[in-house]
């Protein structure tokens, strides 16, 4: 055997001239090593998905925290309005009709003596069950059939496509002058309808472009390559990838549909008396607006507070879920 020690090679580093130094065994260096917890090493950090993502950032968008507790607040008033109003709307005394703001009855009273403060905070009930409930029929509705058109092409595809050429081509406002005008029931139902009726087209296209967009990409060409069905490609590969324009559209038409139904109101063809709505109260207040302009502020205010705080959070969801904004 040889005598010779052996002396390990020395760690070289480049320096800023373009040669080396040696860094010495002690300075050379090393793969960093995660720290070791109680039950083994550390797990590596997982991916996020684009839902922890958008969750993320909405948490940090202030005008996400500003509408979402203005709906919430919105929320509460329209389930429970008797917590901070415990008078009935249609408790109306004419002998002050017009008045202005009083002791207990802060926003004054309309044309009929009705107290409007009271008759505002039971409005959001009626509005907001309008705009929710519309919302969900149009997004159920449109998506399944916007999906399906999307997904098998052919001329199912082109019949929808005709089909929603078709509703389109209707005027929402002189729609439901024409349909609503030929319907007495007093419930909210019969709005709730005519929405959902020309309000499914729209959601319709925007899924349909999401699902034919979302079947092109190579893990669904992939999972069909396996054999995967119809249903489980639909369901467990395009849906999860096609649904978040579908959420950002709904949500922005919520707001939308609130409107909606206050103008169909307001011209006598939605909601009708005794009903409680803002856009009832806004029609009511119009012929007198210079004698008693308080009668007409407060609602139509809450009307288009509701109506932003929508939007806004729509905005705030539409930017959260396009990677393209990141």
């Amino acid at each position: 055997m040889s005598d010779r020690h052996y002396e390990p090679e020395p760690a070289l580093a480049a320096t800023a001239v373009g040669g080396t130094v040696d860094l010495g065994v002690e300075e050379a260096e090393t793969p960093k090593k995660r720290p070791a917890g109680p039950d083994g090493p550390a797990p590596r950090d997982r991916p996020r998905s684009l839902w922890s993502d958008a969750w993320r950032d909405l948490r940090r968008n202030p005008v996400f925290i500003v509408s979402g507790l203005v709906i919430l607040f919105l929320v509460l008033i329209a389930l429970w309005p008797s917590a901070i109003a415990s008078r009935s709307p249609l408790d109306c005394d004419l002998s002050k009709a017009q008045e202005g703001s009083q002791a207990g009855h802060p926003f004054g009273f309309d044309g009929q003596g009705c107290d409007v403060y009271t008759r505002t905070v039971h409005g959001a009930r009626t509005s907001v069950a309008v705009g929710v409930l519309a919302t969900l029929g149009v997004a159920v509705l449109g998506s399944v059939l916007g999906a399906l058109a999307g997904f098998f092409g052919g001329i199912w595809d082109s019949i929808l496509s005709r089909i929603t050429d078709v509703f389109f081509a209707i005027p929402v406002v002189l729609g439901g002058l024409v349909l609503l005008s030929v319907i007495t029931s007093d419930t909210v139902w019969p709005v709730i309808g005519f929405i959902v009726l020309l309000g499914w087209p729209q959601l319709s296209r925007i899924a349909r472009g999401a699902v034919i967009t979302a079947k092109q990409h190579d893990y669904v060409q992939a999972a069909r390559a396996l054999g995967a069905s119809n249903s489980r490609l639909m369901l467990r590969h395009i849906a999860p990838n096609a649904v978040a324009p579908v959420i950002v559209v709904a949500t922005i038409a919520l707001g939308t549909y609130i409107a909606l139904e206050a103008t169909l109101s307001y011209l006598g063809v939605g909601l009708k008396p005794p009903s409680v709505s803002w856009g009832i109260d806004i029609s009511a207040a119009s012929p007198y607006v210079r004698n008693a302009p308080h009668a007409l502020l407060w609602p139509s205010g809450a009307l288009a507070i509701t109506v932003l705080a929508f939007i806004m959070l729509g905005d705030a969801v539409r930017d959260a879920l396009d990677p393209k904004l990141r």
